[in-house]
């Protein structure tokens, strides 16, 4: 039986600007265009933060309702994510998107630290978006940054506090936090499937140049990749990545070298249990 991989491109974030490579696509307008040629090389999901006109983060619902609409016009039955990380806004109002009931939601369950400040996630803050995550119909992935984090989300999913099947996104490489380490790696595997279960969905995240080793691990391990402009902006020490489909293309081309099929949006749906949609 094939194994589909899900490509999930994060097209933003909250930090790379244009100075760092003009790829990187900021307005509305510009992000839908991002996407649908990401979405064009293989990506199934989108994960989208929002960014104010001078490129500062945004929690604005308003430009996270645009994008959406133009995302299900341009990308239709593309998955939709929204970050509700802590960089674009502060404390609940971190999930201001979330009744605009896209398909999915980041869901960071632990603190840990970043290069140059503490990414603060209490556990109220944690119970909230979850909560809302649960009234408006929106699956969280869960980011994880740390062991801990797994362990606390096995303890949330007993509550009956995630959706079944959960999703857990491990992410290595941040400065301060969780190194790409390969025994770490296969410790979160590990422990993603004695809580879990063997069949339960998972992905992988790299930063910066060890974006393409997270990509390939996972790819090997029967993981999901996610990939895009929000976590590293070059193709090689030489080269910026001249846009997020580039990179889509590479993980894309990672599992064909392993033969593993990218899996279609309805295919993706499948897997994480989501909700259908009509093309």
């Amino acid at each position: 039986m094939t194994n589909p991989c899900i490509i999930c491109v994060a097209i933003t974030g909250s930090v790379p600007t244009k100075a760092n490579n003009p790829a990187v696509p900021i307005t509305v307008a510009e992000q839908v265009e991002s996407t649908h040629e990401a979405f064009e090389a293989g990506a199934a999901i989108l994960h989208a933060h929002v960014r104010n006109d001078d490129q500062t983060p945004s929690s604005d619902p308003g430009k996270f309702a645009r994008l959406k609409e133009g995302v299900e016009k341009h990308c239709p039955g593309m998955i939709i994510q929204f970050s509700t990380g802590g960089r674009s806004g502060a404390g609940q109002e971190r999930g201001g998107m979330l009744p605009l009931r896209p398909d999915m939601a980041s869901l960071a369950v632990g603190s840990n630290n970043f290069p140059t400040r503490v990414y603060e996630n209490p556990p109220d803050l944690v119970d909230y978006l979850a909560a809302q995550m649960l009234e408006h119909d929106v699956k969280p992935e869960i980011e994880v940054f740390d062991l801990s984090h797994i362990l606390v989300a096995a303890q949330m999913a007993d509550k009956g506090q995630l959706t079944d099947p959960p999703y857990v996104q491990f992410v290595m490489g941040v400065k301060n936090a969780m190194p790409v380490d390969r025994d770490v790696f296969d410790y979160y595997i590990h422990t993603v499937h004695r809580l879990f279960g063997k069949d339960v969905p998972w992905c992988a995240a790299g930063i910066g140049a060890q974006q393409i080793t997270l990509n390939e691990w996972a790819i090997i391990a029967g993981g999901h990749v996610r990939t895009g402009l929000e976590d590293n902006m070059r193709l090689d020490r030489q080269t910026l990545a001249p846009s997020n489909a580039a990179l889509v293309q590479r993980a894309a081309d990672l599992c064909a070298k392993h033969d593993r099929p990218v899996a279609t949006w309805q295919e993706a749906r499948r897997i994480l249990g989501l909700r259908e949609v009509a093309a």
